[in-house]
């Protein structure tokens, strides 16, 4: 096993996740810009040689293959994109290979889908390999898997490796996640319409406000644009990652963020690390559903370490069934965690507000008489530290 570096008193994040989009690593171009590519290389091997442990989320097999292969037209269906990232990843891979070797740095190819995340032995073997690479020391390139994986194609779920990022993130326990684009981050309002607008250093909260800013910002050009970027440090925050959206082009914007500087949109966490079972929960790669409950149930959960119960549920929302994962609300709209339900949603729509003695009545069975038990939730409690609303995870 390699040896590790002693880590930089003059970092401020050790395991730091880095995304970078195909308009960065293009330069808005049909090509990959090898000027780019090097800068940020060199900047990843610097945190490296400081200790830093480092992960890349790279966009930009498609574009790889459409260069080897010498297209200039815009492709559109789906097979021809699979087939110019089966060709650009290799040569994605070679070059991020060759651009680290003059540090003396190993790297190593993970490509990953959806479906991998969402299954838990799935996300656990991912998680287990990636923080093997840490530990030896070993930088790990991940995109989504295009040949297998239509997702970031079609431009859902991941959208240009955005939301891969956090989940990456997610899975390594990171304490930095750096989405890098080609804008400074996100603004008041649209800052190529609006003289006016201006960039918003910090996010404390993610809420419908910051969700419409980032509509407002919105780049139609390429897969990735602010809102997926907000939906990712929506995911990683509520990881207890702190995220920061920059602009890729800024003199080492890697380095100096990982020091602290203050660059770019940063998204502080909405709660601590958490426990890996709940953190796979609570990641919404298997949310099912929707329990709305009443306030004395949310008192319950937060308070008194209880199981949900029909009697507290208002109402429900989506289709799941038995074993599911589902989120929790309180009927203020407030997210309180999720849980793996005993009862199919059909099953809650019948015993919603009864009390779980007529459970057996009302269905002809009984599961029991929680709804979700104690220890199958993942809770999200809110309260006031230091004048600061925090929040942070419920043990169960």
């Amino acid at each position: 096993m390699a040896s590790k570096t002693s880590r930089s008193s003059e970092l401020q994040y050790h395991r730091i996740v880095v995304k970078v989009g195909t308009r960065l690593l293009t330069g808005g171009s049909q090509n990959l810009d090898m000027a780019v590519m090097s800068s940020l290389v060199a900047q990843v091997a610097h945190l490296h040689k400081q200790g830093a442990e480092a992960i890349i989320v790279s966009s930009g097999a498609i574009a790889s293959g459409r260069q080897k292969l010498g297209l200039t037209r815009t492709v559109k269906d789906v097979p021809l994109k699979q087939v110019l990232a089966a060709v650009g990843q290799s040569r994605l891979m070679n070059t991020y290979e060759w651009l680290f070797d003059k540090y003396d740095i190993t790297v190593a190819q993970a490509l990953l889908t959806k479906a991998d995340l969402s299954d838990r032995a799935g996300y656990l073997n991912a998680r287990n390999t990636l923080l093997a690479l840490l530990e030896l020391r070993v930088v790990g390139i991940v995109n989504e898997n295009d040949v297998i994986s239509i997702d970031e194609i079609k431009e859902a779920k991941f959208g240009d490796n955005d939301n891969l990022s956090a989940m990456v993130a997610n899975l390594v326990d990171a304490d930095l996640l750096i989405i890098l684009t080609d804008t400074d981050g996100l603004y008041t309002a649209d800052p190529h319409r609006a003289a006016d607008a201006q960039l918003i250093p910090v996010v404390d909260k993610i809420n419908a406000k910051i969700v419409r800013l980032g509509a407002m910002n919105e780049d139609k050009i390429g897969t990735g644009g602010m809102v997926t970027k907000i939906e990712a440090a929506r995911l990683a925050t509520s990881s207890g990652v702190e995220v920061v959206i920059a602009n890729g082009k800024a003199e080492s914007v890697i380095v100096r963020l990982a020091s602290g500087e203050a660059i770019g949109t940063r998204f502080l966490p909405s709660t601590s690390k958490l426990e890996s079972r709940k953190r796979w929960m609570l990641s919404g790669l298997c949310t099912r559903g929707k329990l709305v409950i009443d306030e004395g149930a949310a008192t319950a959960l937060r308070k008194q370490n209880r199981s949900l119960l029909s009697a507290g549920i208002d109402h429900v929302e989506g289709k799941f069934n038995r074993g599911d994962i589902v989120a929790i609300y309180d009927t203020g709209g407030n997210h309180l965690g999720c849980g793996i339900t005993s009862y199919s949603s059909e099953n809650i729509v019948i015993i919603k507000g009864a009390h779980s003695s007529k459970i057996a009545n009302l269905l002809s069975f009984d599961y029991g008489p929680e709804v979700i038990h104690r220890n199958n939730l993942a809770l999200l409690e809110r309260k006031e530290t230091s004048g600061n609303r925090q929040t942070v995870p419920v043990n169960r």
